[in-house]
């Protein structure tokens, strides 16, 4: 508890130290940062439990362009018994988001690395791509996610595709979301080799920068070395902050 409460403590000092500069930096060179860190009570990725039930530590860091083009990283303590990961996550992205009438879009690649991991390649790279739009009161983006044949997925592929609703109630600082994605391949973390991934949860805006969140999420499928199951249901918190 004690670690995961200074790294937290470590990456805001970070990103403030980092964002103390940025309106200058970004009106002389159009380049708009922004960064985040949080402390949840699991790592769940496409409801797969990466952190051993145990709290996660996250941050990130983004530098967009005015054309639409994006860089950023972000990282994430795991659990260091998981499927040979190590202890830390670090993710490499870059992208473009544009408009196009009432639609967003966004597309990108994103590495995954695990500097920390055991014996073998553990690194993965993978495409994604989403488009969003506004209807009534919620905001609906749907995405899939492609990563192609490579060592790090023991030569096989893997492909994501998702939704996800959010809904804002009306004068209150809460919002609504729900997530429902499908994955085919080397990530279900499954035996059946494909699987759903599932989540409803909500969130409480604490002012500009801080909010609260719980998410009720799971996945399909048995995996877990050992008695303990990496895709059983659970109730997630989170403290998060954006800057």
């Amino acid at each position: 508890m004690l670690t995961s409460i200074r790294g937290l403590l470590a990456a805001t000092v970070l990103s403030g130290s980092i964002f103390v500069a940025a309106p200058a930096f970004a009106q002389d060179s159009g380049i708009e940062l922004s960064g985040n860190a949080a402390i949840v009570s699991e790592y769940r990725f496409r409801g797969v439990d990466l952190s051993g039930g145990d709290i996660a530590v996250q941050g990130g860091v983004d530098a967009a362009l005015p054309s639409g083009f994006y860089v950023g990283t972000w990282g994430s303590s795991l659990d260091e018994d998981t499927v040979g990961f190590g202890h830390t996550e670090l993710d490499v992205y870059g992208g473009w988001g544009g408009e196009f009438g009432a639609l967003t879009v966004d597309v990108g690649v994103i590495a995954y690395l695990y500097p920390n991991a055991g014996a073998g390649d553990y690194d993965y790279v993978e495409g994604y791509a989403s488009v969003g739009a506004t209807v009534g009161p919620a905001d609906i983006t749907v995405g899939v996610a492609y990563a192609p044949e490579q060592d790090g997925l023991l030569d096989q592929d893997n492909f994501y595709v998702y939704t996800d609703v959010g809904v804002g109630i009306p004068n209150t600082p809460i919002s609504l979301a729900g997530h429902l994605g499908y994955t085919d391949g080397f990530l279900t973390y499954t035996d059946s080799g494909n699987a759903f991934d599932y989540s409803i949860g909500a969130n409480l805006a604490l002012g500009e920068v801080v909010s609260v969140g719980v998410a009720y999420v799971g996945a399909e499928g048995d995996y877990g070395p050992g008695d303990y199951e990496f895709t059983d249901d659970t109730v997630m918190v989170s403290l998060s902050a954006s800057f």
